[in-house]
């Protein structure tokens, strides 16, 4: 009986001692993306959701996000694309240094009213996978614009308002 409990710790140490891993050498950075290559380009987002929130109708369409490359080679968007022609991004064709940050601009077409539920597709020579952002919020109908007003009546002297 002795044996076997002996065995039997001695296994579970060892299998326990195979599975641990030492994750204090990879940056934060890259566990936060879920990189482990510590090489190159890295896009990194605080949040990949770009949120405008609940808005008016023809109100405010652009909503900028800040990055940054966290990794030790410049970074350099390729591309961007949003998922529709209401969804348009914009950013910085120049290389991005390591410890940069930069912003990204999405611009949503405000015209049209309803819920936002799109997308930013980002490629980048950090890898071939692309980054995707997604674009949320509401817009809201325009308040109705109060009728013309009445004509003016006349006066006490009888003369019409002017």
């Amino acid at each position: 009986m002795k044996n076997l409990l002996v065995t039997f710790c001695f296994s579970f140490l060892l299998v326990g001692g195979i599975f641990a891993q030492d994750v204090s050498e990879v940056p934060a950075s890259k566990v936060a993306n879920g990189e482990e290559n510590a090489d190159g380009p890295l896009m990194y987002f605080e949040t990949n959701v770009v949120d405008f929130g609940e808005i008016v109708q023809d109100g405010d369409p652009f909503k900028k996000v800040v990055f940054t490359n966290t990794g030790n080679a410049p970074l350099v968007i390729k591309n961007a694309k949003g998922s529709c022609g209401c969804t348009v991004p914009i950013w910085s064709k120049e290389p991005i240094m390591p410890g940069q940050t930069d912003t990204l601009t999405v611009r949503y077409d405000t015209k049209r009213v309803g819920p936002i539920r799109k997308s930013v597709t980002l490629y980048t020579n950090q890898n071939e996978e692309p980054y995707t952002l997604q674009v949320v919020g509401k817009v809201n109908p325009k308040p109705k614009e109060p009728e013309a007003l009445p004509e003016k009546s006349p006066n006490i002297l009888g003369k019409q308002g002017q």
